[in-house]
């Protein structure tokens, strides 16, 4: 458990001293688990959203339909969020760090929205991911969070 928060708290802990450069805009979280900044589309960098069977959260009007992965997401980026591009894709989006604040985390005030979707087991990382990156998602495995444990819908392969 000692590692563990080692871990977490290096991972959280980078962020603070790149959120100074930059400032907190206003965010939509698409179904298909990307951003909407503005005219922007943003894609968490290092990691892979899985598409899962879509879902809909009742408690929210107008009811909002999305991937379990997407859903949770929108729940954590509460709106406001700051990114910085690390490059620019082929279908025009943008791939970027992303972070939100969050003083009452015990992860610290500044949270990276990649390393908790993977933490949490809402992500998968990608090829050449930060090595930290990879091991949230081994956590996230090892312990069967989100999509690694009990499997309420499946995995859409196409």
């Amino acid at each position: 458990m000692p590692r563990l928060l080692l871990v977490l708290s290096l991972i959280f802990g980078i962020i603070p001293w790149v959120a100074s450069a930059e400032t907190a805009r206003l965010a939509f979280v698409r179904a298909d688990g990307s951003l909407k900044i503005g005219q922007r589309i943003v894609r968490l960098h290092g990691i892979h959203i899985p598409p899962t069977n879509r879902i809909c959260r009742g408690n929210l009007r107008p009811l909002r339909c999305a991937s379990r992965a997407a859903l949770q997401l929108d729940f954590r980026v509460d709106r406001f969020v700051t990114c910085e591009r690390v490059a620019r894709l082929r279908d025009g989006s943008e791939s970027a760090v992303c972070w939100v604040r969050d003083d009452g985390d015990a992860l610290g005030p500044f949270v990276d929205l990649a390393a908790w979707m993977l933490f949490h087991g809402w992500a998968v990382a990608t090829p050449g991911a930060p090595f930290d990156y990879v091991t949230l998602e081994r956590i996230a495995q090892q312990q069967k969070r989100g999509v690694w444990g009990f499997q309420a819908d499946r995995i859409i392969v196409r």
